[in-house]
């Protein structure tokens, strides 16, 4: 089974919680991950249990907060960020992305990265709707088969931790209905090794 993603505009604010976009809330003693000094984007937060009930096979932390940040702010056409370098097709180097937990979700600090003239360098924050979904969902989602079968023959022993989908709304677009995907296999994710995570980037 997976985990859904749907997302939901909303004035409310979301600090501590889970979100897409916006700014990370990270614990005060981290520093925010980057590419060759340059700021990954940031891509989500879960606060963990809020997915709680649809982890049957308890794959992920249930308390806490993952997050998960990716160089995919070039694919964004309503951003204006600068890579540190191209990162294309195939399976990304490990600077190019970070996937971070905290076991807690207090004394939070919200790190935000903003352009020269003072801008927000990231979209609005949206919430998080989560569901119960088919294993080989093809849209956002946490856990199950990778939607692509390219990319589960590449990596048969893991799964989909995160899949990021094309999204007209946000102009996030990955070439030709491409699909940036986070994988890990189920026994890292149970002893939490975040570091064995691998990042694969597939298109038509």
């Amino acid at each position: 089974m997976a985990i859904g993603l749907k997302f939901k505009p909303t004035t409310d604010d979301l600090t501590a919680k889970s979100k897409w976009w916006g700014a990370p809330d990270l614990p005060a003693d981290w520093e925010y991950p980057c590419q060759d000094g340059v700021a990954l984007t940031f891509v989500c937060q879960i606060r963990c249990e809020d997915i709680a009930p649809y982890d049957k096979d308890g794959l992920l932390p249930h308390s806490g907060m993952l997050y998960f940040f990716a160089a995919i702010g070039e694919y964004v056409n309503r951003l204006d960020i600068a890579e540190a370098e191209h990162n294309g097709l195939g399976e990304w180097e490990a600077d190019a992305f970070k996937v971070l937990y905290s076991p807690n979700c207090e004394e939070l600090v919200t790190y935000k990265i903003l352009y020269e003239d003072g801008e927000p360098a990231y979209l609005d924050a949206e919430a998080i709707e989560f569901s119960d979904e088919a294993d080989g969902y093809d849209s956002f989602k946490l856990l199950g088969r990778p939607y692509y079968d390219e990319i589960a023959e590449l990596y048969p022993d893991h799964i989909s931790l995160l899949q990021i989908d094309e999204s007209d709304e946000w102009g996030l677009m990955l070439y030709d209905c491409g699909m940036v995907v986070f994988l890990a296999k189920p026994e890292d994710l149970k002893a939490q090794r975040w570091d064995n995570v691998s990042c694969y980037f597939h298109s038509f």
